[in-house]
């Protein structure tokens, strides 16, 4: 599991900015430019892919050997951002190189047909006092970017995603906080033999023209599996939309190939919690797995912290849609006032063109603080990438409190809640929302409850006074068993009337 926190956390302490002297301007300076057109960084990964894989040369060691209070006394000067004090509607900012990114990636920027690349200026950032002079040698460069709008229309330049580490990707909608994070490509994720994670080692950005809603930025992908040619064409607002494209050129046959990957974290909630001693009543990024698959169900998916390595797979063919979903928005939902995880968004992928047979995979990974990053949901094609062979692949991603277009009107899971009982078992509960589908006469819904092992109740269907939506309770008893697999569903006239309910219970999960 790549500890992706660490690199949040270095981007934590960019933001942070400390109070210091500011020193003279310096803007971003570019190179000599070479030509450049819709094709030329799917050149250069096809021409990439025909040699082997070489990593790329690394930074100074003194810059990979800074601590993480060092690295926090360095950030990017937002007075040198590039198009500072132009009427262009985007601000591009750089990260500095160390700690956690001992290798440069090569930043371009692209205007009349022509890329020029970002020369490496240490003037760029600020310092205190504490930060140690450091050798700079010929492999300097930036650790990634950052993009800036003007989002409340106020005349202030607040940023709305970030491209840093391997090929990680982050945005959110107008007033969220970073939470979850994207991936260009998830390779032999949770495979025995070991993850890997390829890398943007170069980026392209469209200069916008004074009029543009949207940013255009290319990326050229690395690994020793793969290449690969993105594009991402970004709206921001209060969803924030991100138009992918992609091909990718394989090095070595790939079988374990995961598309449009997102990474979050769970701790806990109320179905456990029993392991954590903690003031706060839940911790998560992301608390469901939403799908909208191919045969037109929704099932939602909550997520767990188990003890150990779970992994499941939800076979589809063509699907409409798939995300990591945070529902819990309100404040007094964690009572965090620092992390504000209520305001953290959720990622919805819509497929563009046929995505054929496959699985939405869902891995789930043990962790014991929220400093990890523990789950990750993509879509794991059936048949695998030969050798040599090229894979086209185009989709969405929406980033918001509730970005999932176009979705059927069913009532939505909004709680999972399970305690043990004196007796024995376990009562679990599940909250949906009040919906005008809902019937006033609770009686009148059939409840499809089923398990895969142990026994339940008939299950008990009452309507939550706090949010006028049906509650339904019931107890369980595991009988000896250490896994099983739960799918409710409220029904109405034989037509469905609530999203499909799944869970995974493990034994002193």
């Amino acid at each position: 599991m790549m500890l992706r926190r660490d690199i949040l956390k270095a981007l934590a302490a960019l933001a942070a900015v400390p109070s210091a002297a500011w020193a003279e301007d310096a803007p971003l300076r570019t190179g000599a430019s070479t030509p450049f057109n819709a094709q030329t960084v799917t050149n250069r990964a096809r021409a990439l892919a025909a040699n082997e894989y070489t990593p790329r040369p690394k930074i100074p060691q003194e810059w990979q050997d800074l601590t993480y209070d060092q690295y926090r006394k360095i950030w990017f000067d937002p007075r040198n951002g590039l198009w500072e004090k132009t009427n262009r509607p985007q601000r591009l900012d750089v990260f500095p190189p160390g700690l956690y990114f001992p290798q440069a990636v090569e930043v371009n920027i692209v205007e009349d047909g022509a890329a020029s690349p970002l020369l490496f200026d240490i003037n760029a950032f600020e310092t205190t006092d504490k930060f140690p002079d450091l050798p700079l040698n010929e492999h300097m460069g930036y650790a990634g970017l950052r993009l800036r709008a003007d989002l409340l229309n106020s005349g202030l330049y607040t940023e709305y995603a970030v491209f840093q580490g391997a090929s990680y990707f982050r945005g959110i909608g107008t007033g969220e906080n970073y939470g979850l994070s994207a991936r260009g490509l998830a390779l032999k994720t949770a495979d025995p033999m070991g993850e890997e994670f390829p890398d943007f080692i170069a980026f392209w950005v469209e200069t916008p023209e004074p009029s543009d809603m949207s940013v255009t930025v290319h990326a050229l992908l690395d690994s020793p599996s793969c290449t690969g040619a993105f594009r991402f064409d970004i709206t921001h607002g209060e969803v924030l939309v991100m138009e992918v494209e992609a091909i990718i050129f394989a090095r070595t046959e790939m079988s374990h190939v995961g598309i449009a990957p997102l990474t979050s974290m769970f701790l806990f909630d109320a179905t456990d919690r029993t392991r954590f001693s903690d003031f706060r009543p839940n911790v998560h990024d992301s608390d469901g797995l939403l799908i909208h698959n191919g045969a037109d169900e929704v099932i939602w998916r909550a997520l767990a912290n188990p003890k150990n390595l779970q992994i499941s797979a939800f076979g589809d063919e063509n699907p409409k849609g798939f995300g990591l979903m945070q529902r819990k928005r309100e404040f007094s939902d964690f009572n965090d006032l620092e992390a504000h995880y209520h305001m953290r968004p959720s990622v919805w992928v819509t497929p563009r063109g046929e995505w054929g047979a496959g699985a939405v995979t869902l891995v789930e990974i043990p962790a014991d603080l929220e400093i990890y990053d523990n789950i990750v949901a993509y879509w794991r094609p059936d048949s695998p990438i030969a050798e040599g062979a090229e894979h086209s692949m185009r989709y969405s991603l929406r980033w918001g409190g509730t970005p999932a277009p176009d979705m059927p009107d069913l009532l939505r899971v909004t709680g999972t809640a399970m305690g043990g009982r004196p007796e024995g078992g376990l009562v679990m509960v599940i909250d949906f929302e009040n919906g005008v589908a809902l019937p006033q006469d609770l009686e009148t819904i059939e409840v499809v409850l089923r398990t895969s092992a142990g026994t339940t109740t008939p299950g008990n269907l009452q309507r939550n006074p706090e949010t006028n939506g049906p509650r339904l309770a019931f107890t369980f008893d595991p009988q000896g068993t250490d896994v099983s697999e739960f799918r409710v569903q409220l029904r109405a006239n034989d037509t469905a009337l609530s999203e499909i309910w799944l869970y995974r219970w493990t034994l002193n999960a």
